[in-house]
């Protein structure tokens, strides 16, 4: 067992990937593992070790009850900027639903999309191009024809609360 506890570590590496980022203007690649973290722990998945093989990080419960769980993570430090992408999904591997996490610039979580696998496939197919190919996609995008489940200002946010495709 560890001296410090995960959630202690986690604490830690927001505070020094901000820092840092403030002092550098660089980036650390945190995101990642910050993201599975914290997508775990407000949506109360299992984590599945990081050496396992597959195309997910967690299993999903409640709702999501044994669905497989692939985690993104994408810190947004000017949203004035052009759109910024996410990374490349793992389609070749096996996997249900991503969990799209939105951090701020002080890597602290602002909203968590859910979108599930043939949506993926069926946006990066209808779009084609290089991009497409790699299953690349915007955070814009994926706002927009995925789910809310998670915000800082709700919690957890049961189906029909929050409709992306109203009005505000």
């Amino acid at each position: 067992m560890s001296l410090y506890s995960v959630d202690k570590l986690i604490s830690e590496t927001r505070r020094l990937a901000a820092e840092y980022r403030r002092s550098t203007g660089a980036v650390l690649p945190v995101t990642a593992e910050i993201a599975r973290h914290d997508v775990a722990r407000l949506l109360g998945f299992e984590l599945v070790p990081v050496a396992a093989e597959g195309g997910y990080d967690a299993i999903g419960t409640g709702r999501w009850a044994g669905e497989r769980i692939q985690i993104k993570g994408r810190t947004l430090f000017d949203e004035g900027k052009a759109s910024p992408r996410i990374g490349q999904f793992k389609t070749h591997q096996e996997w249900d639903v991503v969990m799209l996490l939105l951090l701020d610039e002080d890597y602290e979580p602002m909203e968590i999309y859910a979108l599930e696998r043939a949506d993926v496939e069926a946006e990066t197919a209808a779009r084609g191009g290089a991009r497409a190919k790699r299953g690349a996609i915007s955070v814009a995008k994926f706002k927009i024809i995925g789910e809310r489940v998670w915000s800082r200002e709700h919690g957890v946010e049961d189906d029909g609360y929050w409709d992306n495709s109203l009005p505000l």
